[in-house]
């Protein structure tokens, strides 16, 4: 079983002006010369953590990661104007193009892993290959599942607290609720609901769930982030014109090596999305662990997706 790389820090960042609104933080580790990859958290809104530089051989990688708009680093903080998943894959882009990198791996998990469909299907011309981890494909019943009913009964103990941080009238839809507590002018309110939704999100990512992660979405800087942008882009169907719009594209992408890793036990992202893209794309290699969840730092998760980058690295 494989493991991260050793920690390791930039050797370049910098922030990129992306709108008259937006600027977004952005670094590279690694090899200059290397071989590029571009990494795409997850949310929207999630940031970057330093664990995410360590999936890839720092020898032979080039490898870009940013924080997109409203997350992290980049400003303005939680910021829901000019956020749409087509400005983000404009980013992309306009970053690719400042580091003068003409094509590159696009690896991406949870919502990185709808960003990485997006930006191949409309820029399949810039991707050596896709690396995408607990597929999530942004439709209603996905959502649904997650914030109205399904995963509640799964996580119930969690469920609690996401739920009662609503009042019964307004419980058959969950998301609208939270959507205008988010978006509200209490600031209060605000934190609040943007704790129960993040915290809700933490407590579910992993197979034995884990406090330590459940205490870094109470951080107010991050769960206002996440939550905000979360349900900002849940709202709006993720921007996409239609319900099944990656499905639907998925032929501009079939001729782009790619690797699907999946945990059987996700629950944020259940399987279901993963082997219907598996079954649309039958090229990729589908990767399924038996023993993980949702988060990216379950082991065996962690094993398959370097050892595609090894796997990458060495063809």
């Amino acid at each position: 079983m494989k493991t991260l790389y050793p920690e390791i820090e930039p050797f370049d960042s910098g922030t990129l002006k992306v709108s008259d609104i937006h600027e977004i933080y952005w670094e590279r580790v690694g090899n200059p010369d290397g071989i590029p990859v571009v990494f795409l958290h997850g949310g929207p809104g999630g940031g970057l953590i330093p664990m995410y530089r360590q999936f890839f051989d720092p020898a032979a990688y080039q490898v870009v990661l940013f924080d997109q708009r409203g997350s992290g680093r980049s400003k303005p903080h939680a910021e829901l104007r000019e956020n749409t998943t087509w400005d983000l894959i404009n980013d992309i882009e306009a970053l690719r193009e400042k580091l003068g990198i003409e094509k590159w791996f696009v690896f991406g998990g949870s919502w990185g892993s709808t960003l990485s469909l997006a930006y191949g299907v409309n820029h399949p011309d810039r991707c050596l290959g896709l690396i995408l981890r607990g597929i999530f494909l942004t439709r209603r019943k996905e959502l649904e599942w997650f914030y109205q009913y399904g995963a509640s009964e799964i996580f119930a103990d969690y469920w609690e607290r996401f739920r009662d941080e609503i009042p019964e009238d307004e419980r058959g839809d969950f998301m609208s609720a939270y959507h205008k507590r988010l978006t509200g002018d209490d600031e209060a309110v605000r934190l609040s609901a943007a704790r129960a939704w993040s915290v809700w999100e933490g407590s579910t990512s992993k197979l034995h769930p884990d406090k330590d992660l459940m205490e870094h979405w109470e951080g107010e800087h991050e769960a206002l982030s996440l939550a905000r942008i979360e349900c900002h882009y849940f709202m709006n169907n993720s921007f996409f014109p239609s319900e099944n719009y990656l499905i639907d594209n998925v032929d501009k992408i079939r001729h782009i090596p790619t690797v699907i890793v999946q945990g059987r036990y996700d629950i944020v992202c259940p399987m279901a999305s993963a082997w219907e893209l598996h079954r649309a794309f039958p090229e990729a290699e589908f990767i399924l662990v038996p023993d993980s969840g949702h988060s990216v730092s379950e082991k065996g998760t962690t094993s398959a997706l370097v050892d595609a980058m090894d796997r990458f690295r060495d063809a």
